[in-house]
């Protein structure tokens, strides 16, 4: 009997993460590259054929290096004698370049098709693989059932559909966060080496996915003092045992992060072998100072990325439910959690709540929610979504949903005691037991039929609380539009039969590839000659990163789903800040928000023209400077 229902659970996790496959594999087939890809794609490359971590500093290397590998084995090509590589190996300047090689390797040298679709491979893989980590998760934190129900939710979640599969830091992060969670615990059992050794293995790929993984050292942290505040049920009772068992905790968890530190030692100082040492100015030059700045380079460049990814994530200018704000807000990430996520999702979480209390509520003598010896964990999954949750909400840099999937594949794995704590309840005669189970497992099945609903088009996905407004007025950037849509652009053009038309995309790159109709285009300063065309604008800058509202009172038309919009000038454009027309320019809003100056001519001017990157890098910071004198 065992067997047979373990063959059962078997073949429920293979259709769906099977279903997972087909629904966010077939989606990122129509998509072209988005925002970050560009730069995070020609990165990797540059890493295992260079051996030279120039490219893309800001982020850890190991997404980049995964999705790189599919695309080196086929032989993709990259000219490093081009300029955006030699002209990036100076300090700042790979903060442009990284943009312009990206986009030459993608769209120049290569075809941008196979490209890009080979990169998000990898990719796909590590989405595949984290919610097989929740299944078996959850399935120890409750049963199989709640394991199953676990990856129900994870594979028809929408963030995870469109964010997965791109070449970014988001999914792995959640990945390796999840599996240095579980292994948390461990460090208080007497683990063997092989355990403090797995869990340093946890603990370096985090750090090797995304810099914002220092946040579990608050994590180690809080789950020590929450021992203090209430303990657990194997925590020793004799006081001189209890510091002995906190002490040993204490000394396996300085252990793992060693071995973490020496794993991500070794892949800096295998990827940067080839990488000048020129930025150790401040060793001098003597016979052995060549092997000490190769031994320190590994360091150097971690210390380095560490300092440029907190200062870009300092706070910036953000937008939600239709507000504009200077800054970033504590309520941007709960907000996008409601609005985002699937309704049956929510549900979900308030059944369990519902359902965790009404069993607390009921006489002694039934079976804990939890399984024995599971008590460690479940408050480590719980503690570290409580410290996640607070960083962002006390961080100001509001940008989309996918800085949040941490925390979602944290919510997705309690809601694991769910079915447990059901069966509890039916065994205690309770009533509402089997309705509970009943809508437990219609709430997932409405879960995947969101998701199929919502096929292909992931990105501006909102939910039924958006009260069918725009999501132009409720949300922003990457929770709309990232570029991804050109295909459907160019499917709209065809249709047509248009040989020309105007776009205003949410990216830095040359469209033609993709729409070899389109002429790049502001929606903030239409000349009269553009009166009667069709224009498509990105939903991310009709009222965010462009101000063009003005355009809704037009005719027009919604492309996948939401993410871009195109729309029928009309003959005579009003004039700027009249009725029905563009706004002038000092209500002008631009990328990013923070720049105080629309970046996207310039990116493109430097795609176009190379030899542009270091005039454009001099204006650019010409124009920080000046843009920080003035905020002082």
């Amino acid at each position: 009997m065992q067997i047979q229902q373990s063959r059962k659970a078997f073949a429920a996790v293979a259709l769906l993460l099977a279903i997972m496959a087909l629904l966010s594999g077939g989606a990122v087939r129509r998509e072209s590259v988005t925002v970050d890809e560009v730069a995070h794609i020609g990165a990797g490359v540059s890493y295992l054929q260079k051996l030279d971590l120039r490219m893309n500093e800001e982020h850890p290397p190991l997404t980049k290096v995964l999705a790189a590998l599919p695309l080196v084995l086929r032989g993709v090509h990259a000219d490093y004698s081009h300029l955006s590589w030699t002209f990036s190996n100076k300090n700042l300047n790979e903060f442009l370049g990284e943009w312009v090689f990206g986009h030459w390797l993608i769209m120049r040298w290569n075809d941008p098709y196979s490209t890009v679709l080979w990169a998000r491979v990898p990719m796909l893989l590590v989405t595949l693989l984290l919610g097989l980590v929740l299944y078996v998760f959850g399935s120890r934190l409750g049963d199989a059932w709640g394991g199953l129900l676990c990856l129900c939710v994870y594979a028809s979640m929408p963030a995870f559909l469109a964010f997965g599969p791109l070449v970014l830091t988001d999914t792995a992060i959640a990945l390796f966060w999840v599996l240095a969670v579980w292994q948390l615990p461990e460090m208080w059992r007497s683990p063997s080496r092989q355990t403090v050794l797995k869990f340093g293995l946890a603990l370096a790929g985090a750090f090797l996915s995304k810099f914002s993984s220092g946040l579990l050292f608050f994590v180690f942290v809080a789950f020590a003092l929450s021992l203090r505040w209430r303990g657990a049920p194997e925590q020793p009772a004799d006081e001189a045992a209890l510091r002995a068992w906190r002490r040993r905790a204490r000394h396996n968890l300085a252990k793992a992060t060693l071995w973490a530190a020496l794993f991500v030692y070794i892949v800096y100082f295998v990827l940067s072998w080839n990488q000048p040492t020129d930025s150790f100015s401040i060793i001098p030059h003597f016979p052995a100072s060549p092997f000490l700045r190769r031994l320190l380079m590994p360091l150097w460049l971690y210390l380095r990325g560490l300092i440029v990814f907190a200062l870009s994530a300092g706070s910036r200018p953000t937008y939600i439910l239709g507000h504009a704000y200077s800054h970033g807000v504590w309520f941007y990430f709960p907000t996008l959690f409601i609005l985002k996520s699937p309704l049956a999702f929510l549900l979900l979480l308030l059944l369990a709540v519902v359902i965790a209390i009404l069993l607390k509520g009921r006489p002694g003598g039934q079976p804990p929610a939890i399984p024995s010896g599971m008590d460690l964990h479940w408050r480590a999954v719980w503690v570290s979504l409580a410290v996640f949750v607070g960083a962002c909400m006390v961080n100001r840099l509001d940008i989309s949903i996918r800085h949040f999937l941490v925390a979602l594949a944290l919510l997705i794995l309690l809601l694991a005691p769910l079915p447990r704590m059901l069966q509890v309840l039916y065994r205690s005669n309770w009533r509402g037991a089997r309705p509970g189970n009943w809508v437990t497992i219609g709430l997932a099945i409405a879960s995947l039929a969101t998701a199929v609903w919502a096929y292909p088009n992931y990105f501006p996905f909102l939910n039924v609380l958006s009260m069918g407004r725009p999501g132009y007025i409720l949300v922003n950037d990457s929770n709309l539009d990232w570029n991804q849509a050109l295909p459907e652009v160019e499917s709209f053009v065809r249709q047509r039969g248009l040989n020309r038309v105007l776009l205003d995309e949410y990216g830095f790159s040359e469209p033609t590839a993709y729409v070899p109709q389109a002429q790049l285009w502001s929606c903030q300063a239409p000349s009269p000659s553009d009166g009667g065309q069709w224009a498509v604008v990105s939903a991310s800058n009709i009222a965010d990163g462009h101000n063009c509202l003005w355009l809704m009172r037009y005719p027009h038309q919604v492309l996948a789903s939401g993410s871009m919009y195109a729309i029928q000038l009309p003959q005579m454009i009003p004039a700027a800040g009249t009725r029905g027309g563009p706004p002038l320019p000092e209500a002008y809003r631009y990328f990013g928000g923070f720049f105080g100056f629309d970046p996207l001519p310039l990116f493109l001017n430097c795609i176009r023209d190379p030899q542009q990157l270091l005039p454009t890098m001099d204006r650019l910071q010409a124009l920080m400077e000046a843009a920080a004198q003035k905020k002082k």
